[in-house]
């Protein structure tokens, strides 16, 4: 009797959101087969073996041609069918655009976009003409926001959160479904390696990566289109910029990416209690217009 377990492809799953999805699969029953740049993918391939029967590392730089079609063929070698694909690597890079590196904005590009539509359009094939398969596109909340000193990386989270509802409508025909990850702010190393440490969104409250990964999982199972996961206050949060007019989500992204430099004493205390009265003002607004469309919907008695 053949008892191999479906097979999961995870990428950027040496930590944080990434790793925990790919735990999930693992417990769910799933193989796996890891990717990321960086050698702790190995570590992590060894912490994720009590978890799985059979689990591959992949070491490539997926911002590259060559990276990914590395993982490609690592994926090809095993000849078995993808069960799932989930599409996670991403970088951002914090800064105002006309100070940063181009080099470092091409990467974000190269990574975030070119990446995942190579790997998508590589290993989608095959699940579309076994009529079987699920993809999982990991975007942010940041989607829904002009991103000031973070534009490119905003930007290419607009583009996967497009791109993913797209795929969710287009493959239905195939029978594979196709589910965009919308986290908030999460506790793993993209503030540091984004260099938003010194910024209030670095420093703000971010929600247990293992708590993502199990919304993600769920919402990937039941073949939803999309997925804001992470904690009851993340999730509402989302609704509130969703309602937000595009000029004051710009203001806000940019008074939470903005670098501080450090400020203490008076002057921290003064920027944070701006920074309070700005999203205080923003959720005033948007729960006036949620009140006045429900007035519009069921009329002047309720």
């Amino acid at each position: 009797m053949n008892t191999q377990r479906p097979l999961a492809v995870v990428t950027g799953a040496s930590t944080g959101i990434g790793y925990e999805i790919a735990r999930e699969l693992a417990d769910g029953g799933h193989d796996l087969v890891i990717a990321a740049e960086g050698p702790d993918i190995h570590l992590a391939a060894r912490r994720l073996a009590p978890h799985a029967q059979e689990v591959g590392a992949v070491r490539a730089d997926l911002a590259t041609y060559d990276g990914s079609e590395t993982l490609v063929h690592e994926v090809h070698l095993r000849q078995r069918p993808v069960s799932v694909l989930v599409l996670n690597a991403g970088v951002g890079r914090a800064g105002g655009f006309l100070e940063t590196d181009l080099a470092d904005t091409a990467r974000v590009i190269d990574l975030n976009i070119a990446s995942t539509v190579h790997l998508a359009r590589r290993l989608l094939p095959e699940m579309a003409a076994r009529g079987a398969g699920r993809l999982l596109l990991t975007s942010s909340v940041a989607a829904e926001l002009p991103g000031p000193y973070h534009a490119v990386h905003n930007a290419s989270e607009a583009f996967l959160y497009s791109f993913g509802l797209a795929l969710h409508e287009e493959l239905a025909r195939y029978g594979v479904s196709v589910t965009v990850l919308l986290p908030g702010a999460t506790d793993t190393a993209f503030f540091a390696r984004a260099g938003l440490l010194g910024t209030r969104l670095g420093r703000t409250r971010k929600d247990d990566p293992a708590l993502v990964a199990r919304q993600a999982c769920r919402a990937l199972a039941s073949g939803r289109a999309r997925v804001v996961a992470g904690s009851p206050a993340t999730r509402a949060e989302e609704l509130v910029v969703h309602a937000l007019p595009v000029r004051t989500k710009a203001a806000l992204h940019r008074h939470e990416a903005e670098p501080v430099h450090g400020r203490s004493g008076i002057a921290g205390r003064l920027a944070g209690m701006a920074g309070a009265d700005l999203t205080g003002a923003a959720w005033s607004w948007a729960a006036h217009r949620t009140r006045a469309g429900r007035r519009r919907r069921t009329g002047p008695h309720g």
